[in-house]
């Protein structure tokens, strides 16, 4: 008996330090190779619109005005690519590397962030060692691990969500409710009248931002034009000054009273409640995290909410109606933290965050997806392409092993056992129904299905299940082993474009090319520019076909790159650079000589041709 306790002290032991030397490794591989990623097509504009974004908390409060795009980056959260964009600028000082490598840095720490919380998380319904081979398949997806070094999106939301997830499930299990039955009466009665009446001030006075300007619009013209109102009083020379002058000075004022209204009374609503409810401070200490994860979730895509749906059915289920206090507070410091890293939502919070959900819902790409040998609209894609894309893009491994693990899970839940009827509901609520709404309302998609990673963690963690039903330690790390193997070779061998990995069942990237999308994000261009800055004679001119900046940001500087997007063309052209995607390598300059071409398996990524 003591030698069987003492061994069971030994393997957890073991396995706990498993977790650190794997997100250790992970870490070595990641700054030895990340300068091996080329930019993703979209990063550019993405980090105009962090650029924005971050000038907005110095123009808001200056003049009352964000800069806005004037397109769909507009609804886009743009809390992490603020985050990345700082956080690149920070690591700058140490590592000397382009900005854009910096940045790819920034995400895949992230990503690594993502790993640890799918481990913590899945350790709730798994043994360890389960728990970690799960998070090695999950890790070794080739489709993930390239992802986790160009998405400034997907892999980050994917993370954030896990996140809000274990921190939102942990506020559950410890937040400890607050009372209020060892005050008075009247003091009951002031400290709750108080609350509400901040409440309606502050939410009120924020969500109000819209039409208070309007109505300082139509104050300020109405006494421009002669009228006797308030403005008139205060200002003596409105009917010479330009009305926009009075508009922006009075606007910007509100801003500032308003900031101080905030800051103000929210410290004295903490003074009292801490003279009179000690424990206020723990209970909010116990919430706070999990809001704070969630907001910046939601500030990253509009489907950050579905996280916080999923924390609260876990804490009413496992609470009642006693954790309504705390999930009322979790609910509005997620809208204080989605509020305050997200500048588009400032002028007109409700109308703003309706209007991102309505265009996020509907996004209006309007590019065409290639699926299966043939092109389709992104809102008219068929209903198996995310069946079918899930099947050929996930290890081979993972589908089976979901299906044993799902049905273990379903036996066990039968058997009444709590840490299986969790899993299910959680795998049924995260994965099943959002993989069905997707399917039956045809969302829009496309660059396959990097949009809705987010819902996979739960297929994982059903491997696990069957991990966990291997009792011997040996023999379990052996399945381990072999069922993630094929994901790290096959990994190695895409490097660095794992993200266009397809599995066996289709061929691997062979049988996917001219099916399905590869290098959609034409990161080979970096690997095109580096070959050319080998070979090209100075001064040499370049055609580029599709995304030229991505060549351009690893061209020599004497290189000429012209472009579509280029209004000037020059005469002549010594070399020509074209994207397989939408077979542009074979359509631009058809008769041109092939010189190189940068290709996975036989299929070809980017070709560099000579006219």
């Amino acid at each position: 008996m003591l030698q069987q306790a003492l061994s069971g002290v030994q393997r957890r032991t073991r396995t706990g330090y498993a977790l650190p030397v794997l997100l250790a490794l992970g870490l070595v591989i990641g700054l030895l190779t990340v300068r091996q990623y080329g930019e993703s097509w979209d990063e550019l504009q993405f980090f105009k619109y962090a650029d924005r974004a971050l000038q907005s908390y110095f123009s808001w409060p200056t003049t009352g005005t964000i800069p806005l795009t004037g397109n769909t980056y507009d609804n886009y959260g743009p809390a992490f690519v603020m985050f990345a964009a700082l956080g690149a600028q920070l690591l700058r000082a140490i590592i000397p590397w382009s900005i854009s490598d910096l940045r790819h840095l920034v995400y895949f720490l992230t990503y690594l962030a993502g790993i640890w919380a799918f481990f913590t998380f899945s350790k709730r319904w798994l043994a360890r060692g389960a728990a970690l081979g799960a998070t090695l398949l999950f890790a070794a997806q080739p489709l993930f691990w390239g992802h986790a070094f160009i998405s400034p999106k997907d892999v980050p939301f994917l993370t954030l969500f896990l996140l809000s997830l274990e921190f939102g499930f942990r506020m559950a299990d410890s937040v400890q409710p607050v009372s209020l039955e060892h005050l008075g009466p009247a003091a009951k009665k002031t400290l709750l009248v108080l609350t509400a009446l901040w409440l309606a001030s502050v939410f009120g006075l924020f969500a109000a931002t819209n039409l208070i300007h309007a109505w300082l619009d139509g104050v300020v013209r109405a006494a421009a034009a002669g009228e006797t109102n308030i403005i008139s009083l205060v200002a003596s020379d409105v009917r010479t000054a330009a009305p926009e002058v009075y508009i922006q000075k009075y606007f910007v004022l509100f801003l500032h009273v308003r900031t101080v209204f905030f800051i103000l009374s929210i410290l004295l609503l903490g003074w009292l409640y801490h003279r009179r409810v000690p424990a206020t401070f723990r209970f909010l200490s116990s919430i706070l995290p999990a809001a704070i994860f969630l907001g910046i979730t939601t500030s990253i895509r509009v489907l950050g909410p579905f996280a916080g749906l999923i924390v609260i059915g876990y804490a009413l289920w496992k609470s009642g109606r006693k954790i309504l206090p705390a999930l009322v507070t979790y609910g509005l410091l997620t809208l204080v933290v989605m509020y305050l890293t997200w500048p588009y939502l400032w002028p007109d919070p409700v109308g703003h965050f309706i209007e991102s959900v309505r265009v996020m819902s509907e996004y209006p790409w309007r590019g065409e997806v290639l699926f299966n040998g043939t092109m389709y609209s992104s809102t008219d894609i068929p209903r198996s392409y995310l069946p079918l894309l899930l099947g050929l893009q996930l290890t081979e491994p993972v589908w089976f092993l979901f299906a044993a693990g799902l049905a273990a899970t379903v036996y066990g839940s039968l058997k009444k056992r709590m840490e299986s009827r969790i899993l299910l509901t959680l795998t049924l609520i995260w994965f099943i129904l959002p993989l069905l709404g997707f399917v039956v309302t045809r969302s829009p998609l496309y660059d396959n299905f990097r949009q809705v990673i987010f819902i996979l963690p739960p297929v994982f963690m059903m491997a696990g299940v069957v991990f966990e039903q291997v009792k011997r330690p040996v023999l379990q790390a052996v399945l381990i082993g072999l069922l993630v193997l094929p994901g790290i070779v096959d990994g190695v061998r895409l490097h660095p474009y794992e993200y266009i990995y397809y599995n066996r069942f289709i061929g691997g990237v062979a049988g996917a090319d001219r099916r399905f999308e590869l290098d959609y994000w034409g990161t080979s261009y970096r690997e095109a520019a580096d070959w050319l800055n080998g070979i090209a004679p100075a001064n040499t001119t370049i055609w580029v076909e599709g995304p030229a900046h991505l060549l351009q940001l690893y061209a020599r500087p004497d290189l000429k790159i012209y472009s579509t997007y280029e209004a000037d063309r020059a005469d002549h052209y010594d070399y020509v650079v074209a994207t397989s995607r939408y077979n542009l390598d074979r359509t631009s300059y058809s008769g041109a000589k092939i010189l190189h071409v940068i290709e996975r398996d036989g299929a070809v990524l980017t070709a560099i041709k000579q006219p």
